[in-house]
């Protein structure tokens, strides 16, 4: 089973929908997006892997630990998404937090290593979108912070409300502390749901005829067509 086909029920009034992740399902330290051509390019050769279970491997993820916690990144999203595997593998392989961030060494924190390795364990489709630059990764680590559907949601939001860091770190705080999502967005000038689509002129047509037919805003049917092809 893929990433894209299972998850938790999607919050919200409308119909039940098909299953969508909201955590990754690949292997720790696995360069799912790393080595995926179609995102990384020729660099998708040298994607590293990181083995939870091998000594080794562990060797190679505790010094890009700390070569990443020292910054040694240049802000490449790819090399911050490797250095987020191998901050998760640490953790599987030393069991903790605190073990995997006292391996690594001294200049390394817990929080670093947590907030990383969170979002090593983000969905494909979320972590494809980091990898694009779409979503910066320093936004990652507080998408990662919410949890099941609205995690997904705030992704998304952060991608088409064009959220600054410290406006999806303020959204996830208040997600956590109990404001529900669409409000916390709303509070940032976010519609949840808001997308622009560019249509061929022939369904603009028929969208805006059978919108006007039927009394209905044009977003109704779009969402009820797209509930039905997406089943």
């Amino acid at each position: 089973m893929t990433d894209d086909q299972r998850n938790d029920r999607s919050v919200g009034s409308g119909p039940p929908e098909r299953s969508i992740p909201t955590d990754r399902e690949s292997p720790v330290g696995a360069p799912v997006i790393r080595g995926d051509e179609s995102v990384a390019g020729q660099r998708a050769r040298d994607a590293v892997q990181f083995d939870p279970t091998d000594h080794g491997s562990l060797e190679d993820a505790a010094e890009i630990v700390r070569q990443f916690a020292g910054g040694a990144t240049d802000e490449d999203h790819l090399y911050m998404l490797r250095g987020a595997a191998a901050c998760a593998a640490l953790v599987r392989g030393e069991g903790s937090y605190k073990t995997a961030a006292e391996r690594a060494g001294d200049d390394v924190t817990v929080s670093f290593i947590r907030k990383w390795a969170r979002v090593h364990d983000l969905p494909r489709s979320v972590r494809k979108q980091v990898a694009l630059g779409e979503i910066a990764p320093t936004a990652a680590k507080h998408i990662a912070r919410v949890s099941g559907d609205s995690r997904l949601l705030l992704a998304w939001a952060t991608i088409d409300g064009e959220l600054t860091v410290r406006e999806v770190r303020s959204v996830a705080s208040a997600v956590n502390d109990g404001t529900p999502l669409e409000d916390a967005l709303a509070d940032h000038g976010v519609v949840l749901g808001r997308l622009e689509l560019t249509l061929s002129p022939a369904t603009y047509r028929s969208l805006r005829q059978h919108a006007s037919l039927e009394n209905v805003d044009p977003g109704t049917i779009v969402s009820r067509a797209l509930e039905s092809s997406l089943e």
